[in-house]
């Protein structure tokens, strides 16, 4: 009987665990899990609801939000995809739902459900989840692993590390001399104080346009004002993509925000069309534009050198042209950012190039195989991570039960 031993107990642990026993009934697995719970970032995704997947479901186009991994993800997503992880939680009892943003969750509303089924699956199979049990060291020794925890030493001729991004997790990889990329902050709010939106914490926008300031990045999306700065959809997603670049800043950049998600030349147009229609009406009663909240609009007012008394036939052309900047051009200096610890994403891990992706096994060494976000692969906000996690899992409790 082959035995497997699993370093994790989170979802890629879980998956590959529970898909491995069931492709191969004779395979003895234990999953060592170095704290006392288990799925614990399962639990308290999506506000406690656990955001599973996302609804796209073409390979070419899911890759794209994936800021590291895009390249290695396409051709797993072709072996096990979106549909793929609607139709093996549809079988163990679980359906799942799309929302209005294409998230994915359990139709019963709860991560409960996912953690019951893991459990419940594990209990059936005869899979032994050992808790308490970090892992100090592995060794290879005559095709075997040896793995020692403080208490216990095991013997596997497959091992699986599947633990999530940990500086521990990560020195272990070392110790088989993986390269580990770095890690930085992957999702995050972008921290400004500005007077322009101090105080306006959940004041939102359906539709902006933000770029950094000297990179080529930008994203559009919803945008959300938060107690430390600029959050949202858009936000997050960019500072994905730019973990590296704005690492590499320490934090310190511009923000440039069109508020309104249409040009410069098109919102120019509207305000002069508004001097002419509504001239003895006062600028600051009423935002003209149905996404900008009044607060937020009389914000943008005094930015533009616009006195709060000031009828819009009285505008001259330099105020047009302010406030026009201040809606589609506005410049944010930001200075540090706020990561939100429970659901915390990093950009690093074990070097893509050392990783077998038709088998997620270790190019460094037989039957060692590594899955889910302790290789350098992250996404944006939205269950991409978790679809990271089932794909790996899925194709690696494949290769092992062959």
């Amino acid at each position: 009987m082959k035995k497997v031993i699993i370093i994790g107990g989170g979802a890629a642990g879980y998956f590959t665990a529970i898909n491995a026993k069931e492709n191969n009934p004779d395979l003895d697995i234990t999953i060592l899990e170095k704290g006392k719970d288990v799925l614990q970032k399962v639990k308290i995704s999506g506000g406690g609801r656990c955001n599973v997947t996302h609804a796209c479901f073409e390979p070419k186009e899911l890759v794209k939000f994936y800021p590291r991994g895009e390249k290695e993800l396409l051709g797993p997503f072709h072996q096990f995809m979106t549909g793929d992880t609607f139709e093996w939680f549809d079988n163990k009892g679980i359906p799942l739902k799309i929302e209005s943003d294409n998230r994915v969750f359990p139709e019963v509303n709860t991560s409960q459900a996912i953690i019951d089924c893991f459990e419940s699956a594990v209990d059936n199979l005869g899979i032994r989840v050992l808790k308490n049990h970090g892992v100090n060291s592995v060794e290879q020794q005559d095709k075997k692993w040896i793995i020692n925890t403080k208490d216990q030493q095991f013997e596997a001729d497959y091992l699986v590390i599947a633990a999530g991004s940990s500086k521990k997790v990560w020195d272990l990889c070392k110790t088989l001399n993986h390269t580990i990329i770095e890690p930085v902050p992957s999702l995050f709010t972008f921290n400004i104080k500005d007077k322009r939106i101090i105080d306006l914490g959940g004041i939102s926008v359906p539709n902006a346009d933000v770029k950094l300031v000297g990179t080529n990045l930008e994203n559009s999306g919803p945008l959300l004002i938060t107690h430390w700065g600029l959050s949202g959809p858009a936000i997050l997603k960019l500072s994905a993509f730019g973990a590296r670049i704005l690492a590499d800043k320490n934090y310190q950049y511009n923000v440039e925000v069109n508020w309104l998600g249409q040009n410069f030349e098109t919102t120019l147009d509207e305000l002069t069309q508004l001097k002419n229609s509504q001239a003895r009406k006062q600028v600051n009663l009423k935002s003209p534009f149905a996404d900008i909240p009044r607060r937020l609009w009389e914000r943008f007012i005094a930015a533009a050198e616009i006195k709060t008394t000031q009828n819009w036939g009285d505008l001259s052309n330099k105020q047009l042209n302010n406030l026009t900047t201040q809606l589609t051009k506005g410049l944010f200096n930001a200075n540090g950012r706020t990561t939100f610890k429970d659901e915390f994403v990093t950009a690093g891990g074990v070097d893509l190039k050392e990783i077998n992706f038709k088998r997620f096994e270790s190019r460094l060494h037989k039957n060692l195989f590594i899955v889910g976000e302790v290789l350098n692969i992250d996404a944006v906000t939205g269950g991409f991570n978790f679809q990271n996690a089932w794909t790996g899992g899925f194709i690696c409790a494949k290769s092992i039960a062959e």
